[in-house]
């Protein structure tokens, strides 16, 4: 009997292995009629060699190309969909008698909520590492197929169990800090190993690794815990930014482990990794093979560069993030790696995804030295080689300039006097307020650290991130002064959120889980932010700036008769401001109203800024 038992097991086990063999995976796994992207380009994988004959037949489908790589495992069949194509399924068939069905769904409809609606000048964005936020629901912190199974919280470089669900649980405590979208590190499967990064073996707890672009992280909840969130979020109000990476893909991506054809990847002799100069591409006297490696070297050995010059390739991207946008709802994208990427291609996704989607936002993560060079991978008003079609940058020239302001001493180009001349060269840009400017994020050592854990100049830096040009971004955890530099690596500024798991020992969530210093920097965030989501000004108002007298910063926010007046003092001494110097701005009004003490009198002649301090004062007629 138990002979033949094992026989029967071993047996279902040769079927499901040749069922697997058998299966056909297509990408995108289904499209929506009523699309502007009507020529769409189905990717089909098998582990056996396709038949290149495919034909269907469906009223308002068209087959226009059958394209078979070199690798027969894979077909691309090019369809046409026809403007009265009817929601509804079709089925792929070969000439040996396979069949592959296929889904065209109709678009959803407008729900009471906008969705895909982009992010704004007027919002407020906050950065979040599901794994690291709140763990929801324990039951999926792990799971014996995937290729890491383990969750660890006392292992700083292992998952940790935090999820979408946990995420949606907070969503109420956001929007009551003032935030009013959210942004969160990529959400798709990192079905990947734990790897070797330095001395340290690492999950991809992160997100970046990704290995199925059509797949949410079981992890994380999966594709309808992502789906319930976009809808809670919409529905309490708040937006949802997704993180995407188009440079590379994990190296258990399936069209890694199967190469679709040789030049899907960007591929060297002996691995090369990328040179990380973006001077690169403005540079006269540049050298044409240097630039080949900074766009195709690689991030890390376990990152495969994707060759987006490949026009299978970039289909595959671009109609990937299609669908994400039009399948979750979500409000914008955030590029991850975005100066490394093929320059066409990234104009080619900017314009299909704007063409489908007009309200949506796209910023790329360009890490630059200069702002000449932050300008280059946006619009901008430059007489440069390639003239990039994104609205806005990740703004980390301003970011440097702003930590120059805070943490150095003020002298003709130091200190406060960088912030300055660094928005002095915003002509280069098209519109500087579509950039994305922030104090830290999941790469960068935390702000209250790089302030020397100093809460005048926390304030600072908060007060000049929610009221100068551009949409400001927090990281997790910032309005509870959470900490750290990256050492020994990234993972010490991704520790878990306080409170986020249900035996934590402590809860930053709530009040009451704050210490004194917590709570300043939490009543002082919340404050600011609530009045920046309330303030016409902050979020569309014209920027006019003085030059910084003596370590003093002044600058003004207007718009139609509204006003808003900014003076931060560097020094260490309390400093008095005569008003008569700012009368250009200043000049129409007659009382000021100090938006954070709510105490309002007659505009004076003069004003005492405290020391390290930051004042942000209402005019009025």
């Amino acid at each position: 009997m138990k002979k033949i038992s094992g026989f029967f097991i071993f047996y279902i086990f040769l079927i499901q292995l040749a069922q697997a063999n058998n299966q056909i995976n297509c990408y995108p796994s289904h499209w929506w009629v009523g699309m502007k992207h009507a020529n769409l380009q189905v990717m089909l994988h098998a582990q056996k060699d396709l038949n290149k004959s495919v034909k269907v037949k469906y009223p308002g489908v068209i087959v226009t190309k059958v394209y078979q790589p070199e690798n027969k495992h894979y077909l691309f069949v090019d369809l046409f969909l026809l403007p009265t194509v009817k929601p509804g399924s079709f089925d792929f068939v070969f000439d040996d008698g396979t069949k592959l069905n296929y889904e065209l769904k109709a678009r959803q409809k407008k729900q009471s909520k906008p969705t895909q609606q982009g992010v704004r000048s007027n919002d407020l964005i906050y950065l979040i590492m599901p794994d690291r936020f709140s763990n929801g629901d324990p039951s999926n912190d792990s799971f014996n197929d995937l290729r890491d199974s383990t969750s660890d919280r006392n292992n700083p470089y292992s998952r940790h169990g935090g999820d979408l669900s946990g995420v949606k649980q907070k969503l109420d405590y956001l929007k009551d800090l003032g935030v009013t979208s959210l942004w969160m590190t990529p959400v798709y499967e990192n079905d990947m190993p734990k790897m070797q990064e330095g001395p340290w073996l690492m999950s991809g707890y992160h997100g970046y690794w990704i290995t199925n672009h059509y797949q949410v992280d079981k992890r994380l909840g999966g594709n309808k815990a992502y789906r319930d969130l976009v809808d809670a979020a919409h529905e309490k109000g708040l937006k949802i930014v997704q993180d995407a990476v188009y440079n590379h893909v994990g190296s258990y991506h399936h069209t890694v482990i199967d190469l679709p054809m040789l030049d899907w990847l960007n591929q060297w002799p002996a691995y090369t990794g990328s040179n990380h100069r973006e001077e690169l591409f403005t540079d006269p006297y540049a050298s044409a093979a240097e630039k080949k490696v900074m766009i195709g070297g690689w991030f890390v050995p376990h990152l495969p560069d994707l060759n987006l010059a490949n026009p299978y390739c970039a289909k595959y991207v671009i109609q990937n993030n299609i669908w994400t946008t039009e399948e979750f709802g979500i409000d914008g994208w955030r590029v991850d790696t975005y100066k490394y990427c093929d320059e066409k291609f990234l104009n080619e996704i900017n314009q299909a995804l704007l063409r489908e989607f007009p309200n949506l936002t796209v910023f790329g993560e360009a890490w630059t030295n200069s702002v000449p060079a932050s300008a280059y991978f946006t619009e901008n008003n430059m007489d440069v080689p390639f003239k990039h079609k994104i609205k806005g940058v990740t703004d980390f020239p301003l970011n440097s300039a702003m930590y120059n302001a805070l943490n150095d001493n003020f002298g003709w180009t130091d200190g406060i006097m960088k912030l300055y001349m660094t928005l002095s060269q915003d002509f280069l840009y098209k519109d500087p307020f579509t950039n994305c400017i922030f104090l830290d994020n999941h790469d960068m050592n935390r702000f209250y650290s790089m302030v020397g854990e100093d809460i005048s100049k926390y304030k600072m830096g908060l007060g000049l991130l929610m009221t100068l040009r551009g949409i400001p971004q927090v990281y997790y955890g910032t309005e509870v002064l959470m900490k750290n530099y990256k050492d020994p690596n990234d993972a010490a500024v991704r520790k878990d959120f306080p409170g986020g798991w249900a035996n934590d020992p402590v809860n930053k969530f709530n009040v009451a889980g704050l210490n004194d210093k917590e709570s300043e920097a939490f009543s002082f965030f919340k404050k600011l932010a609530n009045y920046r989501k309330s303030s016409a000004v902050l979020a569309n108002g014209s920027l006019k700036q003085f030059i910084p007298q003596n370590g003093l910063y002044v600058y003004f926010r207007k718009l139609g008769d509204q006003s808003i007046m900014c003076v931060v003092n560097t020094n260490k001494q309390p400093q008095r401001i005569k008003m008569d110097l700012y009368k250009e701005a200043t000049g129409e009004y007659n009382t000021i109203l100090d938006i954070m003490s709510d105490k309002g009198e007659r505009l004076p002649s003069e004003l005492t800024v405290p020391p390290l301090g930051f004042m942000m004062y209402e005019l009025k007629k």
